[in-house]
């Protein structure tokens, strides 16, 4: 069985049009929304069971001792030249940072969210965005960003300020969900990415990017939020597949007001579902089919538009995906059993550099993406 690589969409920047690549993302008068709804649950699967304790103290000990430099999470165990137009090696991403912010908050880690939060604000924070990619190696923070990683950034400030009862932290997400507002939402549409040297903000969105949860807290006028709102969701929701299979398009264009997907990488798709089972609309078809998948079958990285699998491939996020999609809809049973699917990716040898890690022990790989993903399942 193959292992996954990195499946999170990033980019890069180029002259007035921005040239993309993509890899495998409400009060009157803008008075803060954040203080009327809860995003931290009062309990969870992961926060109430003691089971998985050990795995989530091991894998956490291995990110932040093995996997992590002066500053943050590295994309890959491995180093590279940190010089490819995807982000390799000891690079860092926003996408990482904001991850193990969200597991702080969650973990109620008070001390340790504070110092990534510096650490964050210092690597990636620039006067219109977070920058979704620095290269320690090149002293190159990249002047653009990526929607997804800006929300779940505010997300986890929001998360803080709930968690510690620091308002400071709630006042720091409202700054930074106005800004994002600003720069990354056009006539009420969320843009993928900004790009602060051109100004410029790509014509399309992509459908994973969406989280509906964070976007409902922005602090908008009643009148524009309800126009972001109403949007996203259209979006999201024509975005469907069929019933046969509850999968998403990849992205909708503005421009063409078309959807663009030459296949459904898992991991996105199963993003778009998470998004909406927290905010109670996902479809029971959807449940149904991972769940099945998960029981009886195989989730596998890519599908045809058909439901027809592309590739062997399993991964670590996927069955983490999985299982807070479980623990989000109430679902004991999936959630349980996607991390025992998970598991299966887990370096289970003490010898091994990579132990208590998800990677592969042979080659000595290991990405942020899925050790971060894992580690924030075991606390949803």
């Amino acid at each position: 069985m193959k292992r996954i690589t990195h499946l999170i969409l990033l980019t890069a920047a180029a002259a007035t049009a921005i040239a993309l690549f993509l890899t495998v993302t409400a009060c009157k008068g803008g008075s803060a929304n954040t203080a009327k709804v809860k995003l931290i649950p009062e309990a969870s699967y992961g926060q109430i069971q003691a089971s998985n304790r050990d795995r989530e103290q091991q894998l956490y000990s291995f990110i932040m001792g093995k996997m992590s430099g002066a500053d943050g999470v590295w994309t890959n165990y491995i180093d590279t030249a940190q010089n490819k137009e995807q982000a390799t090696g000891h690079e860092i991403l926003s996408e990482s940072a904001s991850l193990l912010l969200r597991y702080q908050a969650l973990a109620g880690n008070r001390e340790e969210f504070a110092a990534g939060w510096d650490q964050a604000k210092r690597v990636f924070d620039r006067e219109r965005l977070f920058s979704y990619r620095y290269s320690p190696k090149l002293a190159k923070q990249y002047p653009l960003n990526a929607a997804v990683d800006d929300l779940r950034m505010i997300r986890s400030l929001i998360e803080a300020g709930e968690a510690f009862g620091e308002k400071e932290y709630t006042a720091a997400a409202d700054k930074y969900a106005l800004r994002f507002a600003k720069y990354n939402i056009r006539d009420g549409k969320v843009r993928d990415f900004y790009d602060e040297t051109y100004n410029a903000v790509t014509p399309f969105i992509t459908l994973c990017y969406i989280d509906l949860k964070m976007l409902g807290m922005l602090p908008l006028p009643v009148k524009e939020h309800m126009a972001v709102m109403d949007n996203m969701q259209k979006i999201v929701a024509n975005g469907y597949i069929s019933d046969l299979f509850p999968f998403y398009m990849t992205r909708y264009n503005y421009n063409s007001k078309a959807y663009e997907s030459d296949s459904v990488q898992t991991v996105e798709s199963l993003l778009t579902i998470l998004s909406l089972a927290e905010v109670d609309k996902v479809s029971e078809a959807s449940l149904r089919f991972i769940k099945q998948e998960v029981l009886q079958g195989a989730l596998y990285g890519a599908y045809s538009l058909a439901g027809k699998p592309l590739n062997d491939i399993q991964s670590t996020a996927i069955y983490a995906i999985a299982a807070m999609i479980g623990s989000k809809t109430g679902d004991q049973e999936l959630y349980d059993a996607a991390l025992h699917r998970m598991h299966a990716y887990r370096v289970e040898d003490p010898a091994s550099s990579l132990f208590g890690s998800y990677g592969d022990a042979a080659t000595g790989q290991a990405y942020s993406f899925d050790n971060l993903m894992a580690l924030l399942a075991y606390r949803y």
